[in-house]
C-alpha cells in the first residue's frame, strides 16, 4: 500500500487563487498555521482575471504592500469607456477615497506570485503547489481535511476548518453537497490578444453595435481582448473557419483589420465559459466556501478577483483570533457569510441588470441595438461616471485590514 503523506495545521486552504492565497498569507501574517494546496504546478494561467481595482490596492497600502507591489510591471486605467452603438458612458476612478485612483492592469500570476512570496515571510504559511484537492475528510457529519493527490503520491492534512477557494467549478462545494443556485448568463467570452501600437488609446474600453460586443485592455505591446459571443455559440462560430471570426472581429474592432491577422489558429482563442451562480449556505462545520466558489460572478466590470480578495479579507478578519485560539465555533462560520453574502448578492444584482438590459440585447443581430434609456441620458453625466467608477472601483461594503502582523509585534522596540 503506498504512503499517505500526512499534515496538520489551523486551515488548509483548497485551491490557490486570489481568494486562497490571500486568505493563507493573512492568516500567516496573524500567526496561524496554514496550508495552502493549488493543483498547478505554478500559477501561470493566460486570460484569467487581470485586473486589480483600487479597493485591492488600498488593502495592499494598509498592509504596507503597496510599494514594492506597483514596482511590478502594470499599466494604470483612470477610466473605463462603454461605447453602446455610439453612446458613450465612463466610468471614472479619479475621484474615489482611495491612495491609488485608478485599476492596474496586472497578469494574475504577478498578483499571486507576489501574495506568496509576502506568505513565505511567516513561519506559519504552507503553499504546496501541484498538490490537487480531490475530496473532504469527515468524522461524525463534520469535516475535519482533505485528501488530496501531490507531487509525491496522496495527501492527507487535517485542521479545524477548510477553507474552499477553488472557483467556480469546486471540488470542495460539490463534495460538500452543497446547493447551488444559478442565476443564468446570456453569454460566453473568447480571450485572445491583438497587437497594439504605442500610439494608440490606453484606457480599456468596451464596444458594442450590429449583434457584437469587444473588450479592449491595454497590456502594453497588445490588447487583451474578450469577444462576447451568446451562450454556447462557440462550436458553431468554430464551426465557420478562423476567416469568417477574423471578419467578424473586423467589424468592430477600433484599428485596422489587418492587425487581426495576428489570429492564425484557433489555438490562440481561449473560450470562457460563463457561469453566474451562488450557495444558498457557504458553510457547514468545519468547511467555509468563499470567492467564485460560494459565488460565481459574471465577468462584467472584471470584478470577480477583487471579490474574492475581499471576502478572503473578511474571512481572516473574522476567523484569525478563534483559529488561533483552537475556539472555532459554527457561528464563525455564519458571520463570514452574513458579512460578505450581501456585497456579493448586490454585485451580481447588478451583474444581472447589465446582461439583461445591455448584453443579452447587443448580442441580437436580428434587431438594431440601442443604448438603455438611462445610459444615453445619464452615460455623458460626471456625476453618474463617478458613481459607476465607484461601484466598479470599490465595489459594496469594501473590506479594510484588521488583523495583525505577529512579524510586526515580535520586532524589538525602537
Amino acid at each position: 500500500m503506498a504512503t499517505i503523506i500526512k499534515h496538520e495545521a489551523d486551515c488548509v486552504v483548497a485551491g490557490g487563487g486570489p481568494a486562497g492565497v490571500m486568505l493563507g498569507f493573512l492568516l500567516a501574517r496573524a500567526g496561524v498555521d496554514v496550508i495552502v494546496m493549488e493543483k498547478h504546478a505554478d500559477f501561470f494561467r493566460d486570460f484569467r482575471g487581470d485586473t486589480i481595482h483600487p479597493s485591492t490596492l488600498q488593502l495592499m497600502h494598509e498592509l504596507g504592500l503597496l510599494d514594492a507591489f506597483l514596482k511590478l510591471p502594470h499599466q494604470e486605467a483612470h477610466h473605463f469607456s462603454l461605447d453602446l452603438a455610439g453612446t458613450i458612458i465612463g466610468a471614472d476612478f479619479t475621484d474615489l477615497p482611495t491612495v491609488c485612483k485608478y485599476i492596474a492592469l496586472m497578469p494574475q500570476w504577478d498578483f499571486l506570485n507576489f501574495l506568496a512570496e509576502q506568505g513565505k515571510r511567516y513561519p506559519g504559511f504552507r503553499l504546496m503547489m501541484n498538490t490537487e484537492v480531490t475530496d473532504l475528510i469527515e468524522e461524525d457529519d463534520r469535516v475535519t481535511g482533505v485528501r488530496a493527490t501531490g507531487p509525491d503520491g496522496a495527501v492527507e492534512a487535517r485542521a479545524p476548518l477548510v477553507a474552499g477557494t477553488d472557483g467556480r467549478h469546486s471540488t470542495t462545494r460539490e463534495r460538500a453537497g452543497f446547493e447551488v443556485e444559478s442565476l443564468g448568463a446570456p453569454m460566453d467570452v473568447l480571450w485572445m490578444r491583438l497587437p497594439r501600437k504605442a500610439d494608440e488609446a490606453d484606457e480599456p474600453a468596451l464596444i458594442a453595435a450590429a449583434g457584437r460586443i469587444l473588450v479592449l485592455i491595454n497590456r502594453g505591446d497588445y490588447w487583451q481582448c474578450a469577444y462576447v459571443i451568446p451562450k454556447g455559440g462557440y462550436d458553431d462560430l468554430k464551426a465557420k473557419g478562423l476567416a469568417a471570426f477574423r471578419s467578424e472581429l473586423a467589424a468592430i474592432a477600433p484599428f485596422p483589420a489587418d492587425r487581426i491577422d495576428a489570429l492564425k489558429d484557433w489555438d490562440q482563442i481561449k473560450l470562457l465559459t460563463v457561469a453566474v451562480d451562488r450557495l444558498r449556505q457557504w458553510y457547514r462545520p468545519g468547511l467555509l466556501c468563499i470567492g467564485d466558489a460560494a459565488h460565481a460572478m459574471s465577468p462584467i466590470g472584471g470584478v470577480g478577483v477583487n471579490l474574492a480578495v475581499q471576502d478572503a479579507v473578511a474571512t481572516a478578519n473574522l476567523l484569525a483570533a478563534p483559529l488561533k485560539a483552537g475556539s472555532l465555533q459554527l457561528p464563525d462560520l455564519q458571520a463570514v457569510q452574513e458579512r460578505r453574502e450581501f456585497p456579493a448578492r448586490m454585485t451580481q444584482r447588478f451583474q444581472i441588470l447589465a446582461q439583461d438590459n445591455i448584453i443579452r440585447q447587443a448580442l441580437d443581430k436580428t434587431t438594431e441595438f440601442h443604448a438603455p434609456l438611462l445610459a444615453r441620458i445619464g452615460g455623458r453625466i460626471p456625476t453618474v461616471q463617478r458613481l459607476m467608477g465607484r461601484l466598479v472601483g470599490m465595489g459594496v461594503r469594501p473590506e479594510h485590514i484588521h488583523t495583525p502582523d505577529v512579524l510586526a509585534a515580535a520586532a524589538p522596540a525602537k
